[in-house]
């Protein structure tokens, strides 16, 4: 048997390609919709991939399940428990098999039981691989999805915050807690291969590890500890990520079947004497690093680093509306890649960066200072502070006077602010508040951000508040 990972650290999604190389064929588990590097190692290693199987229908990207099935005649193995809400609904327009409690499917001799784990989803499930190839009679390992993650386990309130489910958090967090208890059931040798690894907003607290064992995860896994059901729904509801605005639409994608690939227009140069009337009309974002854009760029682009594209673009992108970028031409594909793996497929165009520098029109800059600089300021009210941390970040501790203000949803509350005010935005360490620089300064806000963030701050041992302030959104 072969197994191999796949970790696309962007998304914190994890896949994996298993090959029974006997038969010479491969499947892969929650692929993830550049499926070009499945295909390269199944070559690599003399398979043919022949099969594609999800634990559940992901929010937090696009599915390459309906790629392969269209790339290399995949069959799918797509779960048929929960509500008709939640069936795949492109499921008859390929080769797929739906998917029951118990049901087992192969690839050669490597078999696959499929456990209903509810929860996180109502349709997720997952699968317990034994390798019968191998002479074993005993499964081997089981894939989670995102029901069990190192460290973790996957968070229930997705339906009701990204898919406005009413009423569906704490049905699956009890869901959840029933799900656990099979868990719990599984011998403790088992290898555990979870999709998602540590910044998935999934779930709270995951653990960077790749694998774990059920064993482990049964003695150190906080979520695991609890014998009582309520206050397992207390624990797992509490603290979770704030739910990005593009999982809604991820749902919706995954769920009809996204678009191939193929089937999408070409993304090609434009001229950069169009930038300005692009960037008047539509959201022109630049992924040159946040320094350089700080110094010089065209008024009314956002800056979003290329490494932090598609982290951040599925918070700040209308889906309804074409966005443009401003990008090395060598580095096109791999931000199209980045784009369309969590579903922007609406991309107008790209003006190359080069040109851009050449063109004089990077005309407007932002400040930044430090800690230092900026106290007094702070402290005497002469400028507003904006925390875009998450909100358990920010409870954690923060800088006093400081005003809440989630990055990912600044774009939409913008209008809140009064432009006859001065801004300091401050992070972690001021990667994500010059994303809000950027922001704020095609809103028309005087801003400057802060070199280093909290950490700067809390480094000079400035003063720092560690309960939440009441203030913010």
């Amino acid at each position: 048997m072969l197994l191999q990972y796949f970790y696309d650290p962007a998304l914190a999604h994890a896949s994996y390609l298993v090959g029974c190389q006997k038969s010479g064929e491969a499947i892969v588990i929650d692929p993830g919709r550049n499926v070009q590097p499945y295909l390269d190692a199944a070559l690599a290693a003399g398979l043919q991939i022949v099969g594609a199987a999800e634990t559940h229908i992901h929010a937090d990207f696009v599915s390459g399940a309906r790629e392969l099935a269209d790339r290399v005649g995949a069959k799918l193995y797509l779960s048929d428990e929960g509500p008709d809400d939640w069936k795949y609904g492109y499921a008859a327009e390929v080769n797929a098999q739906l998917l029951k409690d118990g049901d087992a499917f192969y690839v050669g001799k490597v078999k696959l039981e499929t456990l209903h784990t509810p929860g996180h989803t109502p349709e997720h499930v997952s699968f317990v691989l034994t390798d019968e190839g191998g002479s074993a009679s005993e499964p081997m390992g089981i894939f989670t999805g995102d029901f069990v993650f190192v460290g973790s386990i996957g968070r229930p309130d997705l339906l009701e915050t990204a898919a406005g489910v009413v009423g569906s958090a704490d049905q699956g967090a009890r869901q959840l807690f029933q799900s656990v208890a099979k868990f719990l059931e599984l011998p403790d040798y088992l290898q555990v291969w979870p999709a998602h690894g540590a910044g998935s907003a999934c779930g709270k607290g995951l653990g960077a590890i790749p694998s774990s064992t059920v064993g482990y995860e049964k003695r150190f896994n906080p979520a695991l500890q609890y014998a009582d059901e309520q206050a397992f729904v207390d624990y797992i509801l509490a603290d979770q990520p704030e739910t990005p605005f593009y999982f809604a639409v991820m749902k919706r994608v995954n769920k009809a079947g996204p678009a191939l690939l193929a089937s999408l227009p070409s993304v090609g140069p434009m001229d950069t004497i169009m930038l300005q009337s692009v960037a008047e009309l539509n959201l022109v974002i630049d992924v040159t690093p946040s320094a350089d854009f700080a110094a010089a760029h065209v008024p009314g682009t956002i800056n979003i680093p290329a490494k932090m594209l598609a982290q951040w673009s599925g918070f700040l992108v209308d889906y309804e509306q074409p966005i443009y970028l401003i990008v090395d031409g060598q580095a096109s594909p791999d931000c199209l890649a980045s784009l369309r793996a969590i579903g922007v497929d609406q991309i107008g165009g790209y003006f190359d960066a080069s040109a851009v520098r050449q063109s004089g029109l990077r005309v407007q800059s932002y400040a930044s200072a430090t800690p230092h600089q900026l106290r007094m300021q702070i402290e005497r009210r002469e400028a507003t502070l904006l925390d875009v941390r998450s909100a358990e970040e920010f409870g954690r501790g923060h800088i006093p006077g400081a005003q809440h203000r989630f990055l990912g949803k600044l774009l939409r509350t913008i209008g809140e602010l009064d432009k006859s005010q001065s801004y300091v935005v401050q992070c972690q360490s001021g990667a994500r508040s010059a994303i809000a620089a950027s922001l704020l300064q095609r809103g028309g806000f005087d801003v400057t951000n802060m070199s280093g963030g909290f950490q700067a701050w809390s480094g000079e041992d400035l003063p720092i508040m560690h309960q939440w302030s009441g203030a913010g959104i």
